[in-house]
């Protein structure tokens, strides 16, 4: 195939047979046209990508925990280890090329403000998750390349996007996992899903009917990252070992806190 039109409808039928790599192998074609991605174009792309990384997110959490362990012989550490690395480089492989798309054809060629604020967002959340899997001083290169995209997106939104706008709130949610995630830094991830929250809240009677479920959806995740911090505030302030207790139960439960790559993602 060769022609975009229908390099779009496989990565449909793609998505729908959940082959998320040929829906990725079809929309990078598409990407690197030499024509600005419709809207519909821009979410199957994003759809495909995220699938596709996440089918190594969640596998080397569940592998890094077993290493964490330290459990077994030396020889099933020394597997369990090459194992965890094998994940890691071919997640750094699909992310780099995300990456590649998003600064080499995406972002240059996005002439609406959505569509750039949307490209910031998936660079962020691409720098993320290449953080999530990284030590010591790349943890932190990566992690102000990822700051470095929210916060462009983050200011470009504020100025010229509305607060009940899905485009503004997915990036906020997701700029907020940042800091809670990679940042460790829990009360400005509260502060920030509670500020654009209240904000959508107090603007969700002027919202169109068509978006009004995808903009409750992501207010409903919002909501559910503050309710998640309040319950870790309350143990820091009150276990006289809060910052034992408190690193145990962080590194038990980062995912439950909510980003727009949540399964259940419109």
């Amino acid at each position: 195939m060769t022609n975009m039109n229908e390099q779009v409808e496989f990565a449909k039928l793609a998505g729908q047979a959940e082959r998320y790599t040929d829906m990725v192998n079809a929309m990078k074609i598409v990407a690197e046209s030499n024509s600005e991605l419709t809207i519909e174009e821009r979410n199957l792309l994003s759809i495909a990508y995220k699938n596709v990384i996440g089918t190594y997110r969640s596998p080397w959490r569940t592998i890094s925990s077993i290493e964490q362990e330290a459990n077994g012989t030396e020889q099933q550490q020394e597997l369990t280890t090459k194992y965890r690395q094998k994940i890691e480089n071919e997640l750094k492989v699909v992310c780099h090329e995300l990456l590649t798309l998003i600064d080499k054809h995406l972002i240059s060629k996005a002439t609406a403000t959505e569509s750039h604020v949307f490209y910031l967002k998936m660079k962020g959340d691409c720098y993320r998750y290449l953080a999530e899997v990284a030590t010591d001083s790349e943890r932190q290169k990566l992690a102000e390349e990822s700051k470095h995209a929210y916060k462009n997106g983050f200011e470009i939104a504020i100025d010229q996007m509305t607060v009940t706008h899905p485009t503004r709130l997915g990036l906020v949610l997701n700029f907020s996992v940042f800091h809670h995630e990679i940042l460790d830094e829990t009360n400005v991830a509260c502060r920030m899903a509670k500020e654009a929250f209240d904000a959508a809240l107090a603007g969700l009677d002027y919202v169109s009917e068509d978006s009004y479920k995808d903009i409750t959806l992501i207010m409903q995740l919002l909501r559910d990252n503050v309710t998640v911090s309040i319950h870790l505030f309350n143990y820091f302030l009150y276990n006289h070992l809060f910052l034992i207790k408190f690193r145990q139960i962080w590194t038990g439960n980062q995912s439950e806190f909510n980003d727009t790559d949540q399964p259940d993602e419109q």
